[in-house]
């Protein structure tokens, strides 16, 4: 039984160690790409765009449709009445 943990436990940590080793390489490889990249391209200033702000507008609903729109409130609310 002794022997039996302590494979176990040698295999854990061989286990470990291999993932932690594969997320170091992982960072080395994340961290090479990202210079080679901003080396051959570089990032261009973010600078926020100068576009005139729009004034909001009344939007023009003919008489007509908001009637309409009132009566498919009310018939709402009247079958949701809690």
């Amino acid at each position: 039984m002794n022997e039996l943990m302590s494979q176990a436990v040698e295999l854990m940590i061989a286990g470990m160690g291999f993932v932690f080793a594969f997320l170091v390489v992982l960072v080395l490889a994340t961290v090479l790409m990202s210079r080679i990249i901003t080396r051959f391209a570089p990032p261009e200033p973010a600078t926020p765009a100068k576009t005139p702000r729009a004034q909001p507008q009344q939007a023009q609903v003919d008489p007509d449709t908001a009637e309409a729109i009132r009566k498919a409130i009310a018939q709402f609310r009247a079958r949701h009445k809690k």
